[in-house]
């Protein structure tokens, strides 16, 4: 999932920018995807299933009209990708105003809280925690002097992790967990706009320049007085930045709390090297996200390094699919071997993770069919041995296959000649110099940063991707 959004003093074709930035974003999730274009008060809202040039064309763009501001998402999260109901943001009225809110993110508690909610008399349209969020902000804010002042009392009942972006008729709030869980990063451009993203690549394609990264557990209120930044919660928890974005999530043109991901994942592939090594002529990276670590690799290890699969890019990531079977017959098309990279060779193939298989096993065959006289897989990724419970469609032990087998078993399943995993300690070291302060790596370690939900991911108001990467 992703946030996007834009906050001007002067009306502007926000809807164009905002479009532009969720397109640069689209990797995050392929689901569906919104636009709440605000002119003077005035929201015009369009979200549907779908990619964001499949949902928004120009004739759509033009129907959302000129505003000040604006407020984006792309998502991913509903098994039914035809259900346009869970798409975000999310618009509500209530008798302090309107307010729109968009979620990078996944509440542990927000079961519990739609429960309370509706027993309070809460009635609820959709399966998603964006909804369950704008909840409990309006509930506060009949009582508070103001949106953000609404916003920070509603983050003390919030668990989870979550990048959130607010908008009222007159102001734009950002606010990020206290864990910093997801990253969230604002810009600025020539003309004044300021820009939210989940991540910075997106700033760069609307043409703004990189301000900062929001601090953990901070809100920030940007409105026609300036910007001003609320910090009552930051501090308040360790700060726990999913690792995961750096491995697989963002793009590797993304800067991520001062720390380039490509860079980071450069880094893994030279560890795995040292860690790992094996004889061979030559490394390849799985597209797209292994790419740069196989780079690494080959770097580090003096192997050199080959163009060995081909993506075709009109089809989306795999991780993201909302089901076994369509994933497994997108994998099909998806990526062809270079034969001439790979015959009679010994082959390094680094992905950036290997959740439950099926894919890297397909991967493997194509290899083989090509020539590839040894095949020695490696991950920058540790083995998956947890849940997610922060947005991460990892929701279940029981279709991990590091859970069921050992590597020696993996790689004879895969049909490959060896496999390795980034060692689990090392995962913390690839980005080291940047700014962070602690990782989140609990589907690796199991140290989660925050309780865990006593009640199933599956329940009866969100039906949850049953399966994910492979």
């Amino acid at each position: 999932m992703a946030v996007f959004g834009i906050f001007g003093t002067e009306t502007a074709n926000v809807a164009s920018s905002v479009y532009y930035g969720l397109y640069a974003l689209q990797h995050r999730g392929q689901a569906s995807c919104g636009i709440v274009v605000n002119d003077d008060g005035v929201f015009h809202a369009y979200k549907d299933s779908g990619l964001v040039n499949e949902v928004f064309s120009g004739d759509v763009i033009k129907s959302l009209g000129l505003g000040q501001l604006a407020v984006g998402n792309v998502r991913y999260g509903t098994a039914d990708t035809k259900d346009r109901i869970n798409a975000e943001p999310i618009v509500v009225n209530h008798s302090k105003g309107k307010m729109a809110i968009s979620l990078d993110g996944k509440l542990v508690n927000g079961t519990d809280l739609r429960q309370e909610m509706e027993l309070q008399g809460s009635i609820f349209h959709t399966g998603n925690d964006a909804e369950i969020i704008s909840a409990v902000i309006i509930k506060e804010r009949i009582s508070s002097a103001s949106i953000e002042e609404a916003v920070s009392r509603a983050m003390v009942r919030l668990k989870g992790g979550f990048s959130l972006v607010v908008m009222s008729p007159q102001k734009l709030i950002v606010a990020r967990d206290p864990s910093g869980m997801h990253p969230l990063c604002y810009g600025k451009r020539d003309d004044g706009e300021y820009v939210i993203s989940s991540e910075s690549c997106a700033l760069n394609s609307v043409g703004a320049t990189h301000v900062r990264d929001v601090d953990a557990g901070e809100i920030i209120v940007f409105s026609k007085e300036g910007v001003r930044s609320l910090r009552e919660h930051c501090g308040t928890k360790p700060e726990r930045l999913c690792v995961f974005e750096y491995l697989y999530t963002a793009r590797p043109d993304s800067v991520i709390a001062d720390f380039s991901v490509h860079l980071a994942r450069k880094r893994a592939g030279a560890i795995l090297a040292r860690t790992i090594p094996v004889r061979a002529d030559v490394v390849i990276g799985a597209p797209d996200s292994g790419i740069d670590a196989a780079i690494g690799y080959a770097e580090e290890s003096g192997i050199p390094y080959g163009l060995g699969l081909i993506k075709n890019k009109y089809i989306g990531r795999t991780f993201i699919d909302p089901g076994q079977n369509l994933r497994e017959d997108k994998v099909k098309i998806k990526l062809n071997p270079v034969s001439e990279t790979i015959k009679n060779k010994r082959v390094v193939l680094v992905d950036d993770s290997i959740v439950r298989g099926t894919t890297m096993a397909r991967v493997v065959k194509l290899l083989r069919e090509a020539g590839a006289k040894e095949i020695h897989v490696r991950s920058t990724a540790p083995k998956f041995l947890n849940p997610c419970y922060y947005g991460t469609d990892i929701s279940s032990r029981d279709s991990l296959i590091a859970c069921k087998h050992t590597t020696e078993e993996m790689a004879k399943i895969f049909g490959a000649d060896s496999v390795g995993f980034l060692p689990v300690e090392e995962v913390f070291n690839l980005a080291k110099d940047g700014k962070c302060k602690g990782y989140c790596a609990a589907c690796f370690d199991g140290n989660y940063p925050t309780e865990i939900p006593t009640k199933p991911a599956e329940n009866k108001y969100d039906r949850k991707i049953s399966e994910s990467k492979e």
